[in-house]
Parts: C-alpha cells; sequence; structure tokens
C-alpha cells in the first residue's frame, strides 16, 4: 500500500493556551509529547485528523484510534484540544490517531454519521505504518458520544483491538429519539426527519443494541456513563450490559453519580479509568 499520510504539521499554540492545557491536563501532556494535524487518505478523499505521539522515539508504542464526538463541524476537534486530549493520552505511552470524519473541518466527502465514514476510522491503521515509533501490532480504540457509537461499531467490522473505552456512548438510536432534544436535533443533521422513510433502518443498523452479537469476545470494553446525562441517555449503556452479559463479551460498566454529558465533575476519576483499562490490555 502507498503512502496515505497526504500531509502532516505539527500543532502550534501560543504560551497563554500551553499554560492552560498544562494546567487542565498535564504539563507532560505538553512537555513530552507531539501532536500534528494530518490529512489522510480514506476511500480515495483527503480527509483530516490528527496523530500524536511522545516525543521519546528510541521506542515503540501500542496504538490508540480516539473517535471524536459531535454532529458534522459541531464537535470539530480544534488544535487546542487536539493538544490537551492527544497529548495527554500519548504521554501515557501511547501513538494516537484521530479522523474529523469525512465531510468536517474541509475533509473531502460527506459526514454519514455511521455509515462509509466508519472507513474514516478503520483507514488509521495503515496511516500508523508510516509513524516510525508506533507498533502497529498492538492496537486500542476510544470514543465519546457519538464517537462511541462510532467505537462499537467499528468494533463489529475488526477484531484487531485488544482494548477499547466508551464514554456517554449512544447504543441505540431508536430508544432515545423521543427523549432527548440532542438526539433529535442529531437525526434531522445526519438521517433526515425523525420517522422518514429509511429513518427506521439507518437507525438499527447504526445502534449496536441491535447487533452486539457482531462484537468480538477478544476486545475487553469499559462503559463510562454519567447518571445524570440527558444527551446520550444512561440507559444507552445500561441496556447494552445486559446484551454483553448475555454474550459473553468481556466489559465493565462504571455509572459516575451525577455526572453530565461530558462527565465534568468526574474527570480525574475518568481520566484514572482510561489509563487503568489501556495500560491492563494494551502494555
Amino acid at each position: 500500500m502507498g503512502n496515505l499520510l497526504i500531509e502532516r504539521k505539527e500543532v502550534e499554540l501560543n504560551p497563554t493556551q500551553l499554560k492552560m492545557i498544562k494546567s487542565g491536563w498535564s504539563e507532560e501532556a505538553i512537555d513530552k509529547t507531539v501532536v500534528e494535524k494530518i490529512t489522510y487518505l480514506s476511500d480515495g478523499l483527503k480527509v483530516k485528523g490528527y496523530i500524536a505521539y511522545p516525543k521519546d522515539k528510541s521506542k515503540k508504542y501500542p496504538c490508540i484510534i480516539w473517535c471524536r464526538g459531535g454532529i458534522g463541524n459541531a464537535g470539530v476537534i480544534d488544535a487546542f484540544n487536539a493538544r490537551g486530549i492527544f497529548g495527554s493520552l500519548a504521554s501515557w505511552g501511547y501513538v494516537v490517531l484521530s479522523t474529523q470524519y469525512r465531510g468536517n473541518d474541509g475533509s473531502e466527502g460527506h459526514d454519514e454519521f455511521g455509515g462509509d465514514d466508519l472507513n474514516d476510522i478503520t483507514n488509521l491503521i495503515p496511516v500508523a505504518e508510516e509513524i516510525e515509533c508506533a507498533n502497529t501490532n498492538v492496537w486500542g480504540i476510544e470514543g465519546w458520544s457519538r464517537g462511541g457509537m462510532m467505537t462499537y461499531l467499528t468494533l463489529t467490522r475488526n477484531n484487531k483491538f485488544k482494548a477499547a473505552v466508551v464514554t456517554g456512548g449512544i447504543a441505540n438510536l431508536r430508544c432515545n429519539a423521543d427523549e432527548s432534544r440532542f438526539m433529535k436535533r442529531l437525526y434531522e443533521v445526519t438521517m433526515g426527519k425523525y420517522g422518514s422513510e429509511g429513518f427506521a433502518e439507518r437507525c438499527a443498523s447504526r445502534s449496536i443494541i441491535n447487533s452486539a452479537d457482531k462484537l468480538s469476545k477478544d476486545t475487553p470494553i469499559l462503559i463510562m456513563h454519567g447518571t445524570g446525562d440527558d444527551r446520550v441517555l444512561p440507559h444507552d449503556s445500561l441496556d447494552l450490559s445486559y446484551k454483553l452479559l448475555d454474550l459473553g463479551i468481556p466489559f465493565r460498566l462504571v455509572m459516575l453519580e451525577g455526572g453530565d454529558h461530558f462527565l465534568k465533575s468526574h474527570r480525574k476519576e475518568v481520566d484514572t479509568l482510561r489509563k487503568m483499562w489501556f495500560e491492563k490490555y494494551l502494555i
């Protein structure tokens, strides 16, 4: 396979922004990592994304794909958040790859919300071959909100991942359409009017609750969800956990008391759990 990385450029921030990241994430996120914005080929489309890796390139590091949430350009990861989110994860000793999905942030194509844009995730796997410090034999995957849905669906297509982390993930699209204004808006932007022709089929095909039997028993999943989440309702993760139990798929469910969709009040706890999960299965 030829080179998929078309362009890569290190993210540059001003001193105030760097100070904010050191305070909000960690000093290591800045001091010990490199974060680059990339353009790569996915199904022939030029798609934007990010890569991050430790500055110490004397050894190879496991790879983690990070799946963003949001709708279209609402949820695109900007340079500041990329430096914090991906720099923090890379500082734990990983090569991180993330996509903005086709149709977003100047990428070619259209955001399909769990359709062919899933290829934008799996096409990051060969991109890692072009990162010299990447151990392309060890893979993890993580997603939040819509990114959780993308993570689940990716796991049904690829059994390469040794661990997965999902936070506030969408597991059943039809289930919470009438209960969350956020979900209704999401439907209108990505899949048409709620209840329109073909809508139910699109919802069903993007709901892991209907295809959990395709998940690998070799990929343990850490599922975290705030009990106060009013965007993606907590029962998405609760209902899925019953399916995973029945199917014998290894998982850990953590319901965080009073936590909102962004789990602001539980951030340190969430990071501790994420770090522990990846260390347990990837290192």
